[in-house]
């Protein structure tokens, strides 16, 4: 059984002092040890460090936005693996749509940061979609297949065992659109069959694929209960922890 992972993205919100209450927040309404799910937070750079103290000795997973492929060098404005491991952080988010399609990330650039952060023991979340256009000209598989093969084709079975898929239709991030329960299992239970064609049936069946875009109390549930479907990459609704802690609490239908 694959043990469903909840994570919350910050995106570009989220002081220093916003960010250690909304952690606290999260942590007191966890209540009790997470026996049958993950729970993640992915603050941004600058609220890392404080949030990782403020969820010290919790079952909080943290986890970046991004990084760059280098350990070190003359890269201004970019963060290294190993900063990110220093700070605490056992995961990072790549590929996600906002950095593919505004800040021009290519698959090859996905590809680099995916094999970085195998190579530096953080767990890759990483991210596929396709744009509005792409859906309705049925391109969808053609284009989440692309981007999967070339971020995963490096990594041994092994290794891609360890990595977490996000499914993220881009049209879905940010409009209120949400693709349907049957939409999103048809997405997940492709990836999971072109895994098992790439890197076997063991890898296949093992590694999560979390659905993103537009995640929210009212949609969690029906989402949940896909067989293919082990968890959420949520955006807003992750921004305060009243709704946060209702789609981590998710119940299947």
């Amino acid at each position: 059984m694959r043990r469903p992972l909840i994570a919350g993205n910050w995106k570009m919100y989220k002081t220093v002092p916003e960010g250690v209450a909304l952690a606290q927040d999260i942590r007191a309404g966890l209540a009790l040890p997470l026996k049958d799910r993950d729970v993640l937070v992915a603050p941004p750079f600058t609220a890392l460090a404080a949030v990782a103290e403020a969820l010290r000795g919790s079952d909080v997973l943290l986890g970046a936005q991004n990084m760059h492929w280098e350990r070190e060098g003359a890269f201004t404005g970019e963060i290294s693996p190993a900063m990110l491991k220093q700070v605490g952080c056992s995961h990072v988010i790549l590929g996600h749509s906002e950095r593919r399609h505004i800040f021009g990330e290519s698959d090859d650039m996905v590809a680099r940061k995916t094999r970085a952060a195998v190579d530096n023991g953080l767990t890759p979340i990483l991210c596929v979609g396709e744009t509005l256009p792409e859906r309705e000209s049925s391109l969808t598989l053609e284009v989440v297949e692309r981007q999967l093969e070339r971020a995963l084709r490096a990594l041994t079975p092994d290794e891609a065992s360890r990595a977490v898929v996000a499914y993220e239709p881009v049209w879905a991030i940010g409009t209120g659109r949400t693709a349907t329960p049957a939409q999103a299992q048809e997405v997940h239970a492709f990836i999971r069959k072109r895994l098992s064609a790439t890197h076997g049936e063991p890898v296949a069946a093992a590694l999560r694929i979390l659905y993103g875009g537009s995640v929210k109390p009212d949609n969690v549930d029906g989402l949940m209960a896909e067989p293919d479907v082990d968890g959420a990459l949520v955006g807003g609704a992750c921004l305060k922890a009243e709704s946060f802690l209702r789609i981590v609490h998710y119940q299947r239908v």
